[in-house]
């Protein structure tokens, strides 16, 4: 018998549209919240859920 979870924003913690079961593998998967309208990059295994830091966009500067 699989166990299925639902997957909690990592920003405001409601449950997401989005369910995963205990053979379930995801990486660098784009996690969208209904609530808080938030996007967070995850990877999950296992029922274990990481969030994966992006780094800030810097603008580039155009040299002449």
């Amino acid at each position: 018998m699989c166990k299925y979870e639902w997957i909690l924003c990592p920003v405001c913690g409601n449950k997401t549209r989005v369910k995963i079961g205990i053979d379930t593998v995801l990486e660098n998967f784009p996690l969208f919240c209904p609530k808080c309208k938030q996007e967070t990059i995850i990877n999950a295994k296992q029922l274990n859920i990481s969030v994966i830091k992006e780094p800030d966009t810097k603008m580039q500067s155009r040299q002449p």
